[in-house]
């Protein structure tokens, strides 16, 4: 049931009343104590009115745990006695038997596929675990105790939820009827410490020239999308990126779950609002773009563009709001583009299609584009700048771009190399007083 947990065929030793030792099947001896603490909680708070903060929450579960031991006689040793408390605490105040993967900094996604199927994401890779929940009414438990602070509810009028937890990990549940293999359950965790530029050059995400280059792009105010698709570490990268804006300057982020954790002072955050019990009170992304532009903001800095806030994303892109950033899912930068021009086109104007090519064109400069690599590594595996217009198409070159060299040992071996062009916008940065090293942009200098 739980991660890490002593074996449950039988071999805990346990010394009963007549002061003789047996053993005991671990797992059933977790419901019966975890029943009998609940019991002993509700009991001593009958009328609901006692408002206990966490720490003393956590105490009188202790108190209740060790209670009930003494008064169903388990003299379990030091270790094991530890190890039930610990899962007891988690199945009433946390998150049950997913608690241990919540704090594996290993981990970078949990999968629950119904009661009995707990999957994660380690270093990249999918792989399966032996944690179970009880029943599927053991996990909708925890989903509701998830999604409920937070003013969410998830039932079967409405069996999707997305949430995140106190500490920032994004949560989606997916429940019945919609689901046929019982409650679903997501959880994408975010390093507690953000990731900077250090940690994607180590990574091998990113080459040290690189990162001065995207830096040198931020710096001039280059309006950047970042592309990939789910799980490429879009958010990760517009979070490193936008660490770079000046501390002068006055950034508003826009998202659906908040994720990034900018280190400068002079920062707004929003977050969208999705619709309360009556399917009223929504506020969605396209409105706070709007709203954010009566905001003074030097930077906009938008998590994800999804639908129709693409096009007042472009307008502010247009409207004196240089240098801001978003990211899209899409497979490439020209995929991207393409994306793009549908996302506008669910504003609902009647927009011709070249006219929004000339806006995507004139808006969108830099697309860096990442990809999770056959070895479950990420990688940005193309840079590209968007040069204009020609006809009714948009005309892009590509500034880097990945090689990929081989596969040795379960690694991808490559690099990213300059593919010789210069962007156009270099300009742009000598007007910026900023001077990034010819040798960059050589074909022959290696990323």
């Amino acid at each position: 049931m739980f991660t890490n947990r002593p074996a449950m065929k039988r071999e805990a030793p346990i010394i009963s009343q007549q002061g003789q030792t047996r053993y005991s099947d671990l797992e059933n001896d977790f419901y019966l104590i975890r029943d009998a603490v609940q019991k002993k909680l509700l009991s001593d708070n009958q009328d609901g009115s006692k408002k206990i903060d966490p720490d003393q929450l956590r105490s009188k579960v202790e108190n209740c745990y060790n209670a009930v031991l003494e008064e169903e006689n388990f003299l379990y040793n030091h270790s094991v006695r530890q190890q039930m408390l610990d899962w007891v605490v988690a199945d009433i105040l946390g998150y049950g038997p997913i608690e241990p993967l919540l704090s594996d900094p290993d981990i970078t996604e949990i999968m629950v596929n119904g009661h009995d199927q707990i999957y994660v994401e380690r270093f990249g890779l999918i792989e399966p675990t032996s944690v179970k929940f009880e029943d599927d009414a053991h996990l909708m438990r925890v989903i509701d105790r998830i999604v409920s602070p937070i003013g969410r509810r998830v039932d079967e009028s409405s069996p999707m939820v997305d949430a995140r937890l106190p500490n920032g990990y994004r949560v989606n549940a997916t429940i019945p009827p919609l689901s046929l293999t019982g409650p679903v359950l997501t959880i994408r965790k975010f390093a507690t410490r953000p990731f900077t530029a250090q940690d994607l050059i180590a990574n091998l995400t990113m080459s040290a020239q690189l990162v001065n280059f995207l830096k040198c792009c931020v710096e001039a105010r280059v309006n950047l999308a970042i592309s990939g698709g789910t799980g490429t570490g879009k958010t990760t990268l517009l979070n490193v990126l936008s660490s770079f804006i000046p501390e002068s300057e006055r950034i508003i982020t826009i998202e659906d779950t908040a994720e990034l954790q900018l280190s400068q002072e002079h920062v707004v955050r929003l977050e969208k609002r999705p619709p309360n019990i009556e399917g009223k009170g929504e506020i969605t992304i396209r409105q706070l773009v709007i709203n954010a532009l009566r905001m003074r903001p030097d930077r906009i800095v938008v998590g994800e563009c999804r639908g129709g806030e693409a096009l007042d994303m472009l307008q502010a892109m247009n409207t004196g709001h240089d240098g801001s950033m978003t990211t899209v899912h899409a497979n490439t930068p020209r995929d991207a583009l393409r994306r793009i021009e549908t996302m506008v086109l669910m504003a609902g104007m009647e927009l011709p299609l070249k006219a929004i090519r000339e806006q995507v064109a004139s808006s969108i400069e830099l697309i860096v584009h990442l990809d999770r690599v056959r070895d479950g590594s990420r990688k940005v595996v193309k840079v590209s700048e968007v040069q204009g217009m020609e006809g009714d198409t948009i005309v892009m070159q590509d500034i880097f771009e990945f090689k990929q060299t081989g596969f040795q040992n379960g690694i991808v071996q490559g690099r990213l190399v300059p593919t010789g062009l210069r962007p156009r916008f270099l300009q742009k940065l000598v007007e910026n007083n900023i001077v990034i090293p010819e040798d960059v942009f050589e074909k022959s200098i290696p990323m």
